[in-house]
């Protein structure tokens, strides 16, 4: 008998399984436990979302900075929901849709999440494009079409255990927030009222803005990232298994799953409290309310916290992109491979994977199309949020009845916190898109 998530579980292991395999052990580094969470925390806050949080700090000051004390549980609960569902059946979140739903649904979700994707991209990469130029000039369409090419590149040249190791560098990109706060003068005093207190208001600008941070925050890309990234780092090791063939592994796989996107969630929140933070201290405490865009935010900060907070700003910008694009453009891969039951994986050979390499480079093409069409962004930014907002409900909803089958997750089924929080994350998702088609209406 063993327990996890405080239930009592029986596991039945074959005992050919057990001499074939391997023991794993629970002594692995900090840097070898940190690798899906991570990332997927570091990629949700990307340009588009550091525009979202940029303009929340600038128009309503520190009054934005509770929501993202609220949404670290619940981002967390449902992230591990998802990261157990690949882990334990080895299959990712599409591949298990397939066997176990309309395909109707599945194509539905499906194409959706691919749509948000693509014009995600675009928004993202206009906005990594803008900031190279801000920084070293040159031709906007040029720096589109470069950070395109760079990141399909990597994907599809560089092998998995190589590339993840890539990205796990680019999540210090993100620090360049942290230090930003250094540059700045910041009110405490007003800063820990407004967290103990929040001024939480009825408006249909301040609902709107939370309806955004939420929606920012928790999005179906990572969840269909996270699940297929377990997946590579199980195939990408010889001695595991999917947890339902390799339930011994189960203790060390699971917490390292908790440690992991604890830690990574942690940060992606961290960051944004911080984005949010510099830009109430500045822009708010000088009157510039109105910053719809990453751009306009540094921008705006350069006269205000000077050339060195300009400059982080920039970077982080193009280093949270670079890290952004190809979890976008990965997790529509993974989702439409697993639809249409294609292999899949960063690990394949371009042979073996061209349908996967090749949703992976149409939607950046896509993408850097858009980034480069005049379309206007913050438009782009609105329909990927309320796309993303809508489809994320129906996938958390299936992804907890999935969680909680027998059949699909055999003793390994969520229970206790984790499955408290993730229906509470997939409540407050529900309430906040009809609370953004309330205010859109009213």
């Amino acid at each position: 008998m063993v327990r996890f998530d405080d239930e009592p579980l029986t596991m039945q292991t074959d005992p050919a399984e057990k001499i074939r395999r391997r023991p794993m052990t629970d002594q692995t580094s900090w840097q070898k436990k940190l690798g899906p969470g991570l990332i997927t925390g570091a990629a949700d806050d990307d340009p588009s979302g550091i525009a979202t949080y940029s303009q929340s700090g600038a128009q309503f000051g520190f009054a934005m900075l509770w929501t993202l004390l609220f949404t670290y549980p619940l981002m967390s609960g449902i992230q591990i929901v998802s990261a157990r569902i690949g882990r334990v059946t080895g299959d990712g979140l599409a591949g298990n849709l397939r066997r176990m739903h309309s395909p109707y649904l599945l194509f539905f979700i499906v194409g959706l999440l691919t749509i948000a994707n693509t014009i995600n991209i675009g928004a993202d990469i206009a906005a990594m494009a803008d900031a190279a130029q801000l920084v070293a000039g040159g031709s906007h369409t040029g720096w589109v079409v470069g950070f395109g090419m760079v990141s399909v590149l990597l994907q599809v040249f560089i092998p998995y255990t190589s590339y993840v190791r890539v990205l796990k560098w680019l999540t210090l990109a993100l620090f360049a927030y942290v230090g930003i706060v250094f540059t700045v003068d910041i009110e405490w005093r007003q800063l820990l009222w407004a967290m103990v207190w929040p001024p939480i208001s009825v408006s249909k600008d301040y609902l709107t803005t939370v309806v955004a941070i939420f929606g920012t925050t928790i999005s179906p890309y990572l969840f269909f990232w996270q699940a297929s990234q377990e997946v590579e780092e199980l195939e990408a090791d010889p001695a595991a298994s999917s947890l339902r063939l390799a339930p011994e592994q189960a203790r060390v796989h699971l917490r390292r799953i908790s440690q992991d996107t604890w830690f990574g969630m942690g940060v992606s929140n961290l960051i944004a409290f911080f984005i949010m933070l510099t830009t109430a201290a500045t822009l708010f405490q000088h009157g510039l309310h109105d910053i719809q865009t990453s751009r306009q935010a540094a921008l705006a900060l350069r006269p205000i916290a000077g050339e060195f907070a300009y400059l982080l700003f920039s970077a982080g910008v193009i280093g949270t992109g670079l890290l952004a694009m190809p979890v976008l453009a990965g997790s529509a891969a993974y989702a439409v491979a697993g639809a249409f039951g294609w292999k899949k994986g960063l690990n394949l050979g371009l042979t073996l994977g061209w349908r996967f390499y090749g949703i992976i480079a149409t939607s950046t093409l896509i993408g850097a199309l858009i980034g480069t069409s005049g379309l206007d962004p913050i438009k782009a930014l609105y329909w990927a949020a309320v796309l993303n907002g809508v489809v994320s409900v129906p996938i958390m909803a299936v992804m907890m009845k999935m969680a909680q089958r027998r059949d699909v997750m055999g003793p390994f089924v969520v229970a206790g916190k984790i499955k408290w929080l993730g229906w509470g994350a997939t409540l407050m998702m529900a309430l906040a898109v009809t609370a953004m088609f309330v205010v859109q209406i009213t």
